[in-house]
């Protein structure tokens, strides 16, 4: 069921999204060559805590960690670890953070030092992405329309897109409904309405978007191995557009 979030809601839901918001900002100095992925979970943790919300991600449906860490062509899921960041890594950190019962949720894709071309291209491109995404958003307009509009950006720039996974509501559960895939047809799907607050999240890749996944019932990885890239942002729906929860403000 869509639910509409009162005023009230959608100020703890803001809050909600700027600790999440200060948790990428606080951990981007020490994503680089040489820190454990176990390490930035642990300094997440610890960050989202100090400001007296929970993470999300924590023990929902069995997951271990605060952070989903999923580095090169890990697509989502990523179970931080031992393994130590070297230059040329990508990695994309989703972060969840629960405020007195309600959730933001983003994720965004870093480089490790210098990178290739060609992953950079893959970044720069699904980061514009999203905000293609995002741009469809607004009374009236449908859920169908923002996947199209993604898919669209993404075929024009070779990019594979991930169909398996997809964004969804949040409120005082981190996944709520709609779901919001990142390919379909326009005018179709949900109405989009005032109050509704959702995460819309391209998942795109160098090659194949074809998948597969880990025996840890959790880590989705590209089926070629090539690089994959993910890009996040929480926002509500208003009365002549949206605004991002989980991007601006300290």
């Amino acid at each position: 069921m869509i639910t509409l979030k009162s005023k009230r809601e959608i100020e703890l839901l803001a809050i909600a999204g700027n600790i999440v918001y200060q948790t990428h900002k606080y951990l981007q100095p020490y994503i680089k060559e040489g820190i454990k992925t176990i390490e930035l979970d642990k300094l997440a943790e610890d960050f989202i805590r100090s400001k007296d919300a929970t993470p999300s991600f924590k023990g929902y449906s069995g997951f271990p960690y605060t952070l989903c860490i999923s580095v090169n062509s890990e697509v989502v899921h990523g179970f931080p670890s031992d393994y130590v960041l070297k230059n040329g890594d990508i990695v994309s950190i989703d972060i969840g953070a629960c405020y007195k019962g309600y959730h933001g949720d983003s994720a965004w894709t870093y480089k490790v030092g210098e990178v290739d071309k060609e992953v950079e291209f893959l970044l720069e491109h699904t980061e514009k992405s999203l905000f293609i995404g995002l741009e469809q958003i607004k009374p009236g307009n449908r859920v169908g329309d923002i996947g199209y509009a993604i898919e669209q950006y993404a075929k024009e720039h070779k990019l594979g897109v991930v169909k398996e996974l997809c964004g969804h509501g949040v409120g005082t559960s981190v996944h709520e409904d709609p779901e919001v895939p990142n390919y379909g047809i326009p005018n179709t799907g949900p109405r989009l309405k005032e109050g509704m607050v959702i995460a819309v999240e391209p998942m795109l890749t160098l090659g194949s978007p074809r998948i597969f996944i880990h025996d840890n019932d959790w880590t989705i990885d590209t089926a070629d191995g090539r690089p994959s890239a993910h890009f996040e942002h929480t926002v509500v729906v208003t009365a002549d557009g949206y605004k991002i929860l989980t991007g601006t403000g300290e």
